[in-house]
């Protein structure tokens, strides 16, 4: 059975094989450039969570197998998509007429990072090859006079490595990181849907100066405040029978859950399959249709049984793409609700909104309705929509019905 084919009727038992049986299942099985298995391999790789993204990696690292340089390439290729970077491969193997990098990773107003993938630094680097690639790519108008070289290394022990990088003439066009060191960027940005944060973590990977530490200061900084607003997103105000106004959590593995199995259910819905950008933000591979989900608690209020935060980060990603949702899910329902970004949009000013600092955020309470459905509350001109017709179901067992 193909890979891709496999993977969508039977994930879980897909991810308990290890990278090299997957492999064998990709494509016609024989991992050279251009072939089926490359395709299908790149696109699984795609889909997978980060953690098992992470267990290939340990694994290539860990064992030798055939082609497992090649896959481990693919590999760290596909943390630079993770990390938002636009991804070209390079060839698996080096031709006289072609130039020899393993990815060119791009993003938008930042240097081009030329990337070179080492399994070990127990064989010297040339460093003057490396440069002689990024001297071509440049002439091939390929990439841009300002480009690095990130080399990647299996081994955290990269001591040999740094002190050649240090002592050459290329040490502001060059950058050292070990696989493990770039998954751990990779998983702190997936808890992030801050966009600065992410530039903070790219930044990173380019040469600077060590003296003043103030951006890796920055780094962590940003995260952990962005780790709050995460935390923002799913609270919300009960009043307790006293009147005070308290605030309640769900356990966070409970609501990542609920999560994906609302946007795995949508997914189904539209025929797609979307790729995990954050905690609470997916896209697919095409980056047009976009989604981001928020997840309620039911709470013992009347007048809200459900709430959410819709914070001005996510409007920004839903608004980039070509077709958005807001996905609305409650702990306790196998429904949940596929607001369009565009409805959306024109609503907000009817909902009221929060100022913490440096942050804000619009509050999307749900009202029960006569009939038992739910509907948004536009607090601001006292007026309920029925979410009746963006309501699709998280399971086969009940109809599933379209939003609009």
């Amino acid at each position: 059975m193909p890979l891709l084919s496999f993977w969508k009727s039977n994930r879980e038992e897909v991810l308990k094989l290890d990278i090299k049986q997957i492999v064998t299942n990709a494509g016609d099985g024989n991992l050279r450039d251009n072939s089926p298995c490359s395709e299908e391999l790149r696109q699984f790789l795609r889909f997978i969570p980060i953690e098992t993204l992470c267990r290939y990696a340990q694994y290539c690292l860990d064992y030798s197998f055939d082609r497992g340089g090649l896959v481990l390439q693919d590999i760290v290729n596909e943390f630079g998509q993770r990390l938002d970077f636009d991804v070209e491969h390079g060839l698996y193997q080096g031709k006289k007429t072609a130039v020899g990098f393993d990815g060119i990773w791009s993003s938008k107003n930042e240097p081009e990072l030329i990337i070179e993938v080492k399994t070990t630094d127990y064989f010297t680097v040339s460093l003057d090859k490396l440069a002689d690639y990024r001297s071509r790519l440049v002439e091939e108008k390929r990439v841009t006079s300002d480009s690095k070289v990130l080399i990647v290394v299996g081994r955290e022990d990269t001591g040999a490595l740094e002190a050649q990088v240090r002592g050459s003439r290329y040490a502001w066009d060059m950058r050292l990181i070990s696989i493990d060191g770039l998954m751990k960027l990779a998983q702190i940005k997936e808890k992030s849907d801050d966009e600065n944060t992410l530039r903070q973590i790219r930044k990173l990977l380019q040469p600077f100066e060590y003296t003043k530490v103030d951006q890796i200061i920055e780094v962590i900084f940003s995260t952990a405040r962005d780790v709050e607003v995460q935390q923002t997103a799913e609270e919300v105000i009960a009043e307790s029978k006293s009147g005070k106004k308290t605030y309640e959590w769900t356990d966070r593995e409970l609501l990542n859950a609920k999560r994906l199995s609302a946007v795995e259910g949508f997914g189904k819905l539209k025929g797609v399959e979307f790729v995990k950008k954050s905690t609470t933000l997916f896209w697919t591979t095409d980056k047009k249709t976009r989604v981001c989900c928020a997840v309620s608690k039911r709470y013992d209020v009347t007048y809200q049984p459900y709430w959410y935060a819709y914070h001005p980060q996510w409007e920004e990603f839903l608004k980039e793409g070509e077709n958005g949702y807001l996905l609305l899910a409650c702990m306790d329902l196998e429904d949940a609700f596929a607001v369009p970004y565009k409805w959306i949009t024109t609503q907000k000013q009817f909902l009221n909104m929060t100022h913490k600092g440096d942050r804000s955020y619009w509050h999307i309470a749900f009202a029960t309705m006569d009939d038992g459905g739910f509907a948004i509350n536009l607090s601001k001109k006292r007026e309920k929509v029925s979410l009746a017709p963006y309501r699709y179901s998280l399971t086969d067992k009940t109809e599933k019905r379209k939003p609009k």
